[in-house]
């Protein structure tokens, strides 16, 4: 009885064993990981690469190339996930193996971004590197890399008043979608990898973070675009330092005017904060930081008074809510909304001070009364009455029309997004305490952060010999070729942003399993 029982309990023992044990004798090595960052990147490097940069989208044989449209073969793109993206996600490689390798492909992309800076000290979506695309652009620099002696380039005092006309479309530079932010980015970071040692990045780093300090408005703000290099901040008088206010009444019908100076959509100024916190942690200079607390006391100044504590998409120079393109009106934004509090958050993290915090909670707690079902958040809620907002197609399929209703919402926006105000709430409550935060990407991904030991055997296993990663299905596997038709290339379709996460899953892994 007792052996029997011995016998048992022993067998019970050798089969949990192998439960633990067979996953970890699976398991990846960091050995097998470094070896597959370096073998990535090389490969992304030697055949994606066009003058140091990179596009969205490439067939396997590299004859097609895709972005926002069909590029030219000497065209870039800087607008993540492209250039500087893919750029940082090499020096992630970089500094998980020590690959030098790995460091020349950030290198590379450091260089291209830095030839396609603009006069007006940002960047616009792409860059070009065609002698007629140069020629209708105003670069600082040319194709070595020197800066260009220019008898006159546009510049005006800073501002909304001056930029909002356009008037020099070859010096466009946008905040948008985290274009020049991601640019600066990955100058600071190569130029900090570097040491300061190559003139070219550092100057052109320099050069980007002193033009995000000087576009920044009293209130702390930015525009999402400007088109002159600023000789002086923008003026107090024009853009007062104001509290976020309700309009007495706003239209219905877009009013095919723009007149929002400060732009919070699509994590603008959230990225814009995130900047000057890494160049500032980078380089130990102070500016950087102050700059970045004067955006967050923005956020605090710019958050609506009850019944709705949350944020707008854009303001007007009053500090009210305004309408920016035909579907996204006057409204309370529940994604802006929580860009914000992350952008609070991180900023809190950053330099420890707690002030930053009670917003925060006064938003979260307004933002659960409106909940969508499903855990969800409106992209707009309506002015004083929390109605959701969405938007049609107008007659003839042309235009957008406002609605109450989803039933018929239009397919070319994101009228709901999850709801991240739990791990919002957990993340202040930490910070409040005192506690170390690791923050989670707000932002959807592949793979998780950090990864899991599957995510990094799935990520192993999906890597072809030759270090590249293809998409094949049917809606990943498409290309449009240079008439702009529709294929399925042979081999299938590789995507900047599937290197870029892998890459960095298995930069963040490798450095803790070291």
């Amino acid at each position: 009885m007792h052996s029997s029982l011995y016998s048992l309990r022993h067998s019970f023992v050798i089969l949990a064993s192998a439960f633990v044990i067979a996953p970890l004798a699976n398991a990846a090595t960091p050995a097998e990981v470094s070896s597959a960052l370096t073998k990535a990147v090389t490969f992304y490097h030697s055949n994606a690469a066009a003058h140091g940069g990179y596009v969205y989208r490439y067939s396997a044989d590299f004859k097609l190339r895709e972005a926002e449209g069909i590029p030219g073969p000497d065209t870039i793109w800087i607008q993540p996930p492209g250039t500087p993206a893919v750029g940082m996600a090499m020096l992630d490689a970089y500094e998980a193996t020590k690959d030098e390798a790995c460091l020349k492909g950030a290198v590379d992309a450091a260089r291209a971004v830095a030839r396609t800076q603009l006069a007006s000290g940002g960047w616009d979506y792409s860059g070009h590197f065609d002698a007629k695309g140069r020629d209708e652009m105003l670069y600082r620099r040319d194709l070595e890399g020197k800066l260009i002696s220019r008898s006159k380039t546009p510049q005006a005092e800073a501002g909304w008043h001056n930029w909002r006309q356009h008037k020099n479309k070859n010096n466009y530079s946008t905040f948008d979608d985290d274009v020049s932010q991601a640019a600066t980015r990955l100058l600071v970071r190569v130029d900090h990898a570097l040491g300061g040692k190559d003139a070219e990045i550092k100057e052109a780093a320099d050069y980007a973070l002193e033009t995000i300090m000087a576009t920044q408005y009293p209130a702390g703000g930015w525009s999402a675009n400007f088109d002159s290099h600023p000789t002086a901040p923008p003026p107090e008088s024009m853009y007062p330092v104001k509290p976020g206010n309700y309009p007495a009444d706003w239209p219905r019908k877009w009013p095919k005017d723009f007149t929002g100076c400060y732009v919070l959509n699509d994590n603008t100024h959230a990225t814009l904060m995130s900047t000057l916190l890494l160049a500032g942690q980078l380089r130990g200079d102070q500016k950087y930081i102050d700059a970045a607390k004067h955006g967050g006391d923005f956020l605090v100044t710019s958050q609506m008074p009850d019944p709705q504590p949350a944020w707008g998409q854009q303001y007007n120079a009053e500090m009210q809510p305004v309408w920016s393109r035909q579907f996204e009106p006057t409204a309370i934004c529940g994604r802006e909304s929580q860009a914000a509090m992350w952008a609070l958050l991180k900023l809190s993290a950053a330099t420890g001070d707690k002030k930053y915090l009670p917003p925060i909670a006064k938003a979260v707690i307004y933002l659960r009364t409106v909940l969508l079902p499903g855990n969800q958040v409106a992209r707009f809620y309506e002015l004083q009455t929390n109605k959701p907002i969405y938007f049609e197609r107008g007659p003839g399929g042309k235009g957008f029309e406002l609605t109450y209703s989803d039933k018929k919402a239009s397919s070319n926006y994101g009228w709901k997004w999850d709801s991240e105000l739990d791990a919002i709430q957990a993340t202040g409550s930490k910070i409040a305490r005192g506690e170390k935060v690791d923050f989670p990407r707000v932002e959807k991904e592949r793979w998780s952060s950090p990864p899991t030991e599957e995510d990094i055997k799935t990520i192993l296993a999906e890597m072809k010999p030759d270090g590249s990663w293809t998409a094949t299905d049917d809606e990943r596997g498409v290309m449009r070729n240079s008439e702009g038709k529709k294929v399925k290339p042979e081999g299938g379709v590789l995507y900047s942003l599937d290197f870029n996460q892998n890459v960095k899953a298995l930069s963040v892994w490798l450095k803790t399993h070291r």
